[in-house]
């Protein structure tokens, strides 16, 4: 009967495929006890070491350390506790890797400098409060202040990043360049500039409703145009530019004359930064948004076209 048989170290090893050594060593650290020793002192087990010594396998290559092994096979702790206390820890370790991952990526992308290296890995491993006072202090500067406050509260929202718990490796590295971008001092300058562009009519009396701007106007009446491949040198150009010019000078209660023209040239100019698009790119990766359209094709058209007849 089994209540009979006692077990050598070696029967063990070759019960459970471990080596002998690390029988031994379980067996010193009290995790499995021999039940007996014979007279010349070599340790024998009871057969549901066995059983024991499985268990014991299985939580070692899943990563538990020893003590909490023994307080699992000793039955201090069930095995669910252990697993969700060890999935939780794993979670986080996992999450530090892909930060890591994602870091090492976009260094090898972009071969930084040292110094770069070191920012981007600072950006990476923020936390979400630290995120948030960084983004915090860049919409704060380009937004808030004597630019308008509360007038501006919608643009803020839509320029906010919001980093998920578990991101991307993509959302990673698009967080670490946005961030970069939002430290940026002459990115802050054009976008603030922008702020202050928008701002430029200070509201009169009951607050009005919102008033598309230059650059919707701009999709709106010279994006068909891009689309169909007319040129902005072409005549037919001309009755685009020619209603893009006269609905913004009834939006902005202005005459549609020199004065009107060179004004939307400086605003477009100013909109056609390529690292306002990146931005926005970006923002909509770190969130999860779908891909905003580009607006490098329109703005383009629309600036070339307005010189072009400036010049006539």
């Amino acid at each position: 009967m089994d209540g009979d048989i006692l077990y050598s170290i070696g029967e063990l090893a070759r019960r459970t495929g471990l080596a002998v050594k690390t029988i031994r060593f379980y067996s010193d650290r009290g995790i499995v006890a021999p039940v007996a020793r014979t007279h010349a002192g070599y340790r024998r087990y009871a057969p549901e070491a066995v059983t024991r010594l499985a268990l014991v396998r299985t939580l070692r290559e899943l990563g538990l350390g020893l003590d909490v092994v023994r307080q699992v096979v000793d039955r201090e702790r069930t095995l669910g506790e252990v697993a969700a206390e060890h999935a939780a820890a794993l979670d986080v370790q996992i999450s530090i890797l892909r930060l890591r991952r994602a870091v090492l990526t976009a260094a090898a992308e972009r071969a930084p400098t040292p110094e770069e290296m070191e920012l981007m890995h600072r950006l990476a491993t923020l936390s979400e409060a630290e995120r948030r006072h960084l983004i915090d202090d860049f919409l704060d500067h380009v937004l808030d202040g004597p630019l308008g406050g509360s007038r501006l509260a919608g643009v803020r929202r839509s320029m906010t990043p919001e980093l998920p718990d578990r991101p991307t490796d993509e959302q990673v590295r698009a967080w670490v360049e946005l961030a970069e971008l939002s430290l940026d001092a002459d990115f802050r300058a054009m976008v603030r500039g922008l702020a202050a562009d928008h701002l430029d009519e200070p509201p009169r009396g009951a607050p009005a409703p919102p008033r598309p701007g230059v650059v919707a106007v701009a999709r709106d009446l010279v994006g068909p145009a891009v689309a169909s491949g007319v040129s902005p040198y072409a005549p037919q150009a001309d009755e685009v530019v020619a209603a893009f010019t006269a609905r913004c000078a009834r939006i902005h209660h202005r005459p549609d004359d020199g004065a009107l023209r060179r004004w939307l040239l400086h605003r477009l100019e100013a909109v056609n930064d390529p690292r306002r698009e990146r931005y926005f790119r970006l923002l909509a990766l770190v969130n999860g948004w779908p891909e905003p359209d580009r607006l490098a094709p329109v703005l383009d058209w629309s600036l070339t076209a307005l010189r072009n007849r400036a010049a006539r």
